[in-house]
């Protein structure tokens, strides 16, 4: 990865199917990178905070200082809703420690002026039951879809077992992720019912077949590839920076937030709908940035 000391991190831009690493900007580029979006959406991911030392290189209780600075670079950015893509807290020993967690970490996260939505992760519901989490971010749903500014917008719930049995209570394995049919079903039925451009939002990766990834995420794919309106699909767990388009849909990988101590380890972004439909995601700390039609 470039260096860089400024909280924004390497810029680049995928255009004609290919990523570019761009170190100087035209004049058309620079302009479009200053133009007014008719839509903003906050993005964090991988925060797993919880009030335990540091194992590895997870920084467990940075995150709170690091939320705190994203927090407040969306107060001056103004998104129209904020998306937390899932682990938004880590595991614990009991549903009352991680119980704690969540309500730490949300006391940060409700700062944010407007909308919030949360994506499940694997970490989420390791302990708690999925109602446990969503009722502690009150959020009605697991998986849902709604609309603004013009696009449709997709969250899904990968937190099921190959069995169909949802994640909670320490009975699942975090490799063993999956959209159950009910959730597919639904997926398609819901796809069928708008003819607005749509982005997904999730926590596992649906763009590869490694342990990271919906373990039937090549049917997930079939079922947005049919539908013919998903442009790109948004995603954390794997920790990194990683994208890749796959028969005309954008998937890309977010850095996690929890990685390395201190704020300049964070990372975070904001994905911006330009008025001819551009999609350009300006990443802040060790977030890259991507810009696709």
């Amino acid at each position: 990865m470039l260096e860089n000391s400024s909280p924004l991190g390497r810029r680049a831009f995928v255009k004609s199917g290919a990523l570019l690493l761009c170190f100087g900007a035209t004049a058309d580029l620079a302009a479009a990178l200053v133009a007014k979006p008719r839509l903003r959406i906050g993005l964090v991911t991988d925060l797993h905070y919880a009030d335990k030392p540091a194992k590895g290189t997870r920084h467990y209780r940075d995150t709170l200082a690091k939320l705190a600075e994203a927090a407040e670079l969306f107060h001056s950015d103004k998104p129209d809703f904020v998306v937390e893509l899932g682990d938004f807290i880590d595991a614990a020993d009991s549903p009352a420690t991680e119980l704690a967690y969540l309500r730490r970490v949300n006391e940060v996260f409700r700062t944010i002026p407007g909308p919030k939505h949360c994506v499940l992760g694997n970490h989420c519901v390791e302990t708690l039951m999925k109602r446990e989490f969503l009722d502690g971010v009150g959020q009605q749903e697991s998986f849902y879809s709604f609309d603004a500014g013009g696009f449709h917008f997709v969250v899904l719930d990968a937190c099921f077992r190959a069995d169909g049995a949802p994640y909670g209570r320490n009975n699942s394995v975090w490799s063993d992720a999956n959209i159950p049919p009910h959730e597919l079903e639904w997926l398609r039925d819901d796809l069928q019912a708008t003819t607005k451009p749509t982005i997904v939002f999730a926590h596992q990766r649906l763009d590869e077949a490694g342990k990271h990834a919906v373990r039937n995420a090549a049917e997930v794919r079939g079922v947005l590839e049919a539908a013919g309106r998903v442009t790109a699909v948004l995603h954390g767990h794997s920790h990194m920076n990683d994208h890749q388009e796959i028969n005309g849909i954008h998937y890309t990988t977010l850095v996690a937030m929890v990685e390395g101590p201190g704020s300049e380890s964070s990372g975070y972004s904001t994905l911006d709908i330009l008025a001819d439909d551009t999609l350009r995601l300006t990443g802040f700390r060790n977030q890259a940035n991507y810009e696709w039609k």
